[in-house]
């Protein structure tokens, strides 16, 4: 193949290099197109006005990063080859091709059941096919199949490329300085022990940082208690929609894609369902809700009216589970205002739980490599932090409520 080479600006990690005739195959493909048209972080730019970056930059990020490790890999002669490194890049770039409209937000609404990266492989493969093959080898590194554990590692675990890019992109671009890590320094620790991913010894300090600032943008981004109302708002709102799909009705029926996920689709993934989702973006849905808030139907028109307006519910969190007298008084105070039955106040009023482990101990550890050639889990070594804190997951419940609003129809 001839040599080519292109350069793109990144706000985040300044310029990145394209220079395999592949790599712009993907990047040009309409599948791969489609990620600009969906934003990283969903709903989060309703608290961060700023969080309006897209999968699209993410997934650049992530295949600069992963550009860095594999160099500096080689540079400590871990033997890693042309096919390898060229696949393994194309893995990190369509890591996320599977995702959604509105990426996690909506994730088992519109096809319930099936994961990202189960349509992420779903699309690898129809894209391989239509490539002859040229990625047969990504999907085996994709999927964990390929006799070189360390390269699924880096697209996958704990200490992979995708974390260290959306952790800083999602920082950079929401203004969160607590989410600022020194992924470059991790870059140049980073090691292969029997055919594992590891950080030398050197590089302790770094993945702590780099795990306490993941942990607190959850909470104060991902998690945050807006953030939470708004993408628990938009759920409902395709949740009603679905419930109430007819496609004699006029005011609900899209003539998008939307229409064939909310009545003929049987959860099936085939051709052409496959093509009819890869068609999908967050243009669909906001198009969706502004046509929706016009609706005969009360919730649906009024959840729509609400999250076009940023009339957000409220949201309470706390450490252990609300009352059911508590949740009751809600739902009839809420039903009673704005005149809903016993099944359309559960679309207003809702309770429900959210988890965040920092740092899971199973099979995605993070391996620390002693001088001595001694591999250990990073949470067995002498640190309280990683073993104590870092690793117990933190679940706080949460109650959804309209405050200050109305009416239902604004």
């Amino acid at each position: 193949m001839p040599t080519v080479r292109k350069i793109i600006n990144d706000p985040v990690h300044g310029f990145i290099t394209i220079n395999h005739p592949l790599l712009f195959k993907i990047i040009e493909h309409p599948y791969f197109q489609r990620l600009r048209r969906i934003k990283q972080m969903a709903m989060a730019s309703y608290v961060y006005p700023g969080a309006v970056h897209t999968r699209l930059h993410h997934a650049l990020g992530a295949y600069h990063l992963m550009c860095c490790a594999v160099k500096e890999l080689k540079d400590k002669d871990i033997p890693i080859s042309q096919e390898e490194e060229l696949a393994v890049k194309c893995a990190i770039l369509l890591h996320d091709i599977g995702h959604g409209p509105f990426s996690h937000a909506l994730e088992h609404i519109l096809v319930e059941g099936v994961h990202h990266e189960s349509l992420s492989l779903k699309i690898m493969q129809a894209m391989n096919e239509e490539f002859n093959g040229a990625l047969d080898l990504t999907i085996d590194i994709f999927t964990g199949k390929y006799a070189k554990p360390f390269l699924h590692q880096l697209i996958s675990g704990q200490l992979d490329m995708d974390r260290m890019d959306y952790l800083s992109r999602d920082s950079f671009f929401t203004g969160v300085s607590e989410g600022v890590i020194g992924y470059d320094r991790i870059l140049k620790m980073l090691a292969v022990k029997d055919n594992q991913l590891v950080v030398e010894e050197k590089g302790v300090h770094s993945v702590e940082k780099f795990l306490i600032a993941r942990r607190q943008m959850y909470w104060q981004v991902y998690l945050h208690k807006t953030v939470i109302s708004a993408e628990k708002m938009l759920v409902h709102i395709l949740k009603r929609a679905k419930e109430i799909f007819v496609e004699t009705d006029k005011n609900i029926v899209l003539h998008s894609p939307l229409d064939y996920f909310f009545g003929k689709f049987d959860g099936k993934i085939d051709f052409k369902s496959l093509n009819l989702f890869c068609q999908l973006d967050d243009n669909d849905i906001e198009f969706a809700i502004k046509k929706w808030s016009q609706h005969p139907d009360s919730v649906l028109s009024g959840l729509s009216t609400w999250l076009l307006n940023r009339a957000l519910l409220k949201c309470k969190l706390q450490t252990h589970p609300f009352e059911e007298d508590y949740i009751k008084e809600k739902k009839e105070k809420i039903a009673s205002k704005f005149n809903l039955t016993k099944e359309e106040v559960g679309y207003f009023v809702f309770t429900g739980d959210t988890t965040n482990t920092t740092y899971q101990l199973g099979d995605e550890n993070i391996l620390i490599l002693f001088k001595n050639g001694q591999v250990q889990d990073i949470s067995s070594i002498e640190n309280a932090l990683i073993q104590q804190t870092l690793s117990t997951p933190v679940k706080k419940f949460y109650i959804c409520f309209p405050k200050g609003q109305t009416t239902v129809n604004i």
